[in-house]
């Protein structure tokens, strides 16, 4: 564990310590009720695990994320939010400062703060790299505080660094206790002697089960409720890490595990049945944990038999289930799910990943992928703007000029991309903006397009 994760622990302990005793408070309330995080992949994935994991059931800060950049969605948490939002701390976090997604969910969240005649810098908090776009305009704009990401954190790996400890704090979880569990399994995974190292086992697990090429698909089964997210978590952290087109040694590989699960008992009445009778295509993790309840407060529903008894032997029973149709499982048994052994278990699989890569030659720390996808998607956007010069300019003619896809296409100088042009046509007619189509979208040969009205100074600035 490096000391600069305690050094920024720290920070938040004290942080905390400053909101909730509204030293650091709203302008117009006494004291903040709500976070909003605005972040996406492990920006959220992270908080949003333990918040569901740790979280009290009355926390001094209530926890929503907006992690999409999808209008609606959006949309709902700030209505969820209400007259709330005058007490809402926001927390942006994006390490570059610049993804999409994240800028995307800040403009719409300052958007309603100035529809409300709210300061959103007087309740804004950045967590993001120093010297970012992020960091810069909270600095210039006066936000309430900037936390650091340090360059060598990429999202998937931050939940142990200020992007899960900050909103893990102001919900009352003990960072600390986080942190000592993953100092303890970070000296466990120090090991040479295999056997003795759980982060080395569960790698060597994963080669031998997927042999070693990803053959088998990860179904990770935890049985406890406050678990729920720990396969969502799992899957950006595995996948991104270990979806790799090419090995270290530039040779053309295609590695990678796909992870994919929900929860136990639910599954038993979900996917099980193929688990153990169809296709012979995945591995199993059970994630075991031994306390029910916590100490006085468990009673027998029958004699001898409590619901967590009922529980455990779903659990057990169907690892032996599994195992007399030669499935192959793997079980992690924690004592009880505590900011001690989820820290734990964060730092477990981060090790892993990272074994497991040096295992199959693959650099564990890039995305290139990923990259890939958002250039994509600003190629997308690009492409639009183009789209909407050509109606412009079509529309200004007397009488206007209707024109057909084809005729789009080829005025944007884009005769290949006539597709993904009507699909821009497409969604920006359902959302009516300003753009008329004629014609069956079933049949997109019939279909002219032109603008509802002429912008000359669009066209002409």
């Amino acid at each position: 564990m490096d000391e600069s994760f305690f050094f920024v622990a720290n920070i938040l302990v004290v942080s905390e310590v400053e909101f909730l005793t509204m030293q650091i408070r709203p302008p117009q309330k006494e004291r903040f009720t709500q976070i909003l995080s605005i972040g996406i992949g492990g920006s959220a994935l992270g908080p949003q695990f333990v918040a569901e994991a740790l979280a009290p059931d009355n926390p001094p800060l209530k926890i929503r994320f907006i992690d999409n950049t999808d209008p609606a969605g959006i949309d709902h948490q700030i209505a969820q939010l209400g007259s709330e939002l005058e007490s809402t701390l926001v927390i942006v976090v994006s390490k570059s400062g610049g993804t999409p997604e994240t800028r995307n969910g800040l403009l719409e969240v300052q958007k309603a703060f100035r529809e409300a005649g709210l300061d959103f810098a007087k309740q804004g908090v950045a967590i993001t790299q120093e010297n970012s776009l992020l960091d810069n305009t909270a600095r210039i704009e006066g936000w309430l505080a900037r936390f650091p990401m340090f360059d060598w954190v990429g999202g998937r790996t931050s939940e142990m660094s200020a992007v899960g400890l900050l909103a893990a704090a102001l919900q009352g979880i003990d960072i600390k206790e986080m942190l000592a569990g993953a100092a303890l399994m970070d000296e466990a995974n120090r090991t040479k002697l295999v056997r003795d190292n759980p982060a080395a086992l569960l790698a060597l697990c994963w080669y031998w089960a997927a042999d070693g090429v990803g053959s088998k698909d990860m179904v990770v089964l935890p049985y406890k409720d406050s678990l729920l997210l720990f396969s969502r978590y799992l899957q950006q952290l595995v996948m991104e890490s270990l979806g790799k087109e090419f090995d270290l040694d530039g040779n053309r590989v295609n590695q990678g595990l796909s992870v994919y699960g929900n929860k136990g008992s639910t599954d038993q009445h979900a996917y099980i049945q193929q688990l153990r009778d169809g296709v012979h295509n995945f591995f199993v993790t059970f994630i075991e944990v031994l306390r029910d309840r916590p100490p006085g407060h468990d009673w027998e529903l029958e004699p001898g038999v409590t619901c967590g008894d009922y529980l455990f032997g779903f659990l057990q029973g169907t690892r032996s289930a599994l195992y007399a149709n030669n499935r192959e499982s793997i079980t992690v048994t924690v004592q009880e799910v505590t900011p001690r052994s989820v820290g734990a278990l964060v730092a477990l699989y981060e090790r892993a990943v990272g074994i497991y890569a040096s295992l199959v030659n693959i650099n564990a720390y890039h995305q290139p992928g990923v990259e890939a996808g958002k250039k994509a998607a600003g190629e997308v956007l690009a492409l639009q703007k183009r789209v909407l010069a050509v109606l412009n300019e079509a529309s200004c003619q007397q009488p206007i000029e209707p024109l057909t896809l084809e005729e789009i296409a080829d005025r944007c100088h884009a005769p290949e991309e006539i597709e993904m042009i009507y699909k821009i046509i497409a969604h920006m007619a359902a959302n009516d903006r300003a753009l008329i189509a004629e014609g069956s979208c079933g049949t997109p040969k019939t279909v002219k397009v032109f603008l509802g009205e002429c912008n000359v100074d669009d066209m002409y600035p």
